[in-house]
């Protein structure tokens, strides 16, 4: 016979029959027609809202898929792909054509200089222009900082993901022990009324086993709020509709503190994006550099430009010979004498880089105390999860122990029950420090730059 079953006779005796006046049995088939009128669109709405299961590397790349921030990064990262293109195209043919009407007053000229056209044709090339080019090197890695940051915001997706899944596994588990835990308290407290009103305990027992209750009942609706909290996260980043159910299951993530700290220190150097976007900001900063000492060398360009003149004109009082196309092609040459904005250009962008370069050597220190700190932190959370897997084991044998003490009488069913609290209890615990140590996990994986590696 089971525990609860025994209880249960034992204390509460053959459940009443339960009679109906005419009133309740009237109101009761209201409720039965009423029911029975909604039963199809209660089955509906339960069928439109069915669960939608989910595996931990399913989670993570349908957010990826669904994510806006992964979207507008790469939006803004071809935008800035867009704008390297437009300086690249001063080293590209550029080719123009134009016609007009104006009125001249003495001698004919334009705006621009030369004769007026019916018709013009021009044409311009940067061939060598090292302050451009410099320009140009510094927009390409730019649009490469751009696609870091893409990783980046890909990293924080999948580290919130794997959170709010890992943190609703939890509080989902938790609430069945939560839920067998009021059930235990309930029958203790039970238990201790009918003792008092036997006069075999005293008042403050039931105070103390009603106390018990309140306090299990307030647990469970803090989980349940952190499980309606973590699903509605896990629903956004998924990109499905508020109220619908989901499924998750328990799992565990890769390990990332099992290697060695030079390993992980190595790593973090090597795949960091915060490391490779202050490394690229030092590359613009010598890029620019390279630019501006560039001014002090002459540019080279090539030129050219037809013109058609109009036959109806009064070039002839002003020159000896007319004739109709002209055109004009070339190499311009522009050699700088004095140029006292090279000089403060290239002082500005000496000091742009070793300032880069000091942030480089910081951000490479800081990551290394970061990795560091996190691998001893995930480590003291192995340990700190191995201590509540021991109490709980310990709390599982205590209650086997009164299991068998019950059996042969020398245990109340109160001490039964509060076994059964304590193992809830030291179960609780462990699910905590489990999570405690998935996230150290997840935290060292993403600074590591190993975290999309282990979830794509």
């Amino acid at each position: 016979m089971q525990r609860e079953e025994w209880f249960l006779q034992e204390h509460h005796g053959p459940k009443k029959r339960l009679g109906c006046s005419g009133q309740s049995r009237a109101g009761l088939i209201v409720a039965l027609v009423f029911a029975a009128g909604f039963s199809p669109i209660m089955a509906q709405t339960t069928s439109e809202l069915s669960p939608l299961r989910f595996t931990l590397k399913q989670a993570v790349t349908t957010s990826l898929q669904k994510s806006r921030e992964i979207s507008l990064a790469r939006l803004q990262y071809e935008t800035t792909r867009q704008e390297t293109g437009l300086t690249r195209s001063q080293f590209r043919p550029n080719l123009y054509t134009g016609s007009g009407v104006a009125y001249t007053s003495g001698f004919p000229l334009l705006a621009g200089g030369g004769a007026p056209a019916l018709f013009n044709l021009t044409y311009n090339q940067e061939l060598l222009n090292l302050p451009a080019r410099g320009d140009l090197r510094a927009e390409e890695q730019k649009a490469e900082q751009q696609r870091l940051t893409i990783d980046a915001v890909r990293d924080g997706v999948i580290q919130r993901t794997v959170s709010a899944y890992l943190e609703l596994a939890k509080v989902r588990r938790q609430l069945e022990l939560l839920r067998s835990e009021r059930q235990s308290a309930q029958k203790i407290l039970d238990y201790t009324r009918q003792r008092r009103q036997a006069g075999y305990e005293l008042p403050i027992e039931v105070t103390r086993a009603q106390l018990t209750a309140a306090q299990v009942e307030q647990r469970v609706a803090q989980i349940e709020d952190q499980d309606e909290t973590a699903a509605d996260q896990l629903r956004v980043l998924l990109g499905l509709e508020p109220d619908q159910p989901i499924e998750v299951t328990a799992e565990n993530i890769p390990p990332a503190a099992d290697q060695t700290i030079s390993n992980l220190v190595a790593e973090a150097l090597r795949n960091n994006p915060e490391v490779k976007v202050a490394e690229s900001e030092r590359l613009v900063s010598e890029a620019r550099l390279k630019g501006e000492r560039g001014g002090y060398w002459p540019t080279i360009g090539l030129i050219g430009q037809y013109n058609l003149l109009a036959k109806f004109n009064n070039y002839d009082q002003f020159f000896n010979k007319f004739q109709r196309n002209n055109f004009i092609a070339g190499i311009d040459v522009k050699i700088p004498i004095f140029a006292s904005r090279t000089s403060a250009s290239v002082s500005f962008a000496r000091a742009n880089l070793t300032a880069a370069q000091m942030e480089v050597e910081n951000k490479r220190e800081q990551i290394s105390l970061d990795v560091r700190h996190k691998a001893r932190l995930a480590r003291e959370m192995d340990m700190s999860r191995e201590v509540a897997r021991l109490q709980l084991e310990l709390a599982q044998q205590n209650l086997q122990v009164l299991q068998s003490q019950f059996q042969q009488g020398r245990a109340s069913i109160r001490d039964l029950e509060g076994a059964q609290l304590d193992e809830n209890e030291k179960w609780l615990a462990f699910l905590d420090a489990e999570y405690a140590h998935q996230q150290a996990e997840l935290d060292l994986l993403r600074t590591t730059g190993q975290l999309a590696q282990a979830f794509q």
